[in-house]
C-alpha cells in the first residue's frame, strides 16, 4: 500500500512539473512574440514613410528583435529548469 502511495505522489509531482513548465513557457514566450510583432510592424511603417532610412531602421529593428528574442530564450531555459531540476 505504501509503495502505491509513493508511486502516486511521484506521478503527481511529475505532472505538476509538466504543467508548471507549460505555463512558464507559454507565458514567457507570449510577451516576446507580441513585442516582435509590434517592433516589426512599426519598423515597416517607418520604412514606408521614409524609404531612404531603410538601412538604419532595419539595423535597429534586428538589434531590437535580438534583445526581445533573448527574453523568450530565457523563459524557455527557466521552463526546462522547472521541468528537469
Amino acid at each position: 500500500m505504501e509503495s502505491q502511495l509513493l508511486e502516486v505522489a511521484v506521478t503527481n509531482a511529475e505532472a505538476t512539473k509538466a504543467i508548471a513548465m507549460a505555463i512558464a513557457a507559454s507565458v514567457g514566450v507570449f510577451g516576446p512574440g507580441i513585442g516582435i510583432g509590434m517592433l516589426v510592424a512599426r519598423a515597416l511603417e517607418a520604412i514606408g514613410r521614409n524609404p531612404e532610412a531603410a538601412g538604419k531602421i532595419q539595423a535597429a529593428m534586428f538589434i531590437g528583435i535580438a534583445f526581445v528574442e533573448a527574453l523568450a530564450i530565457f523563459a524557455l531555459v527557466v521552463a526546462f529548469v522547472i521541468k528537469f531540476a
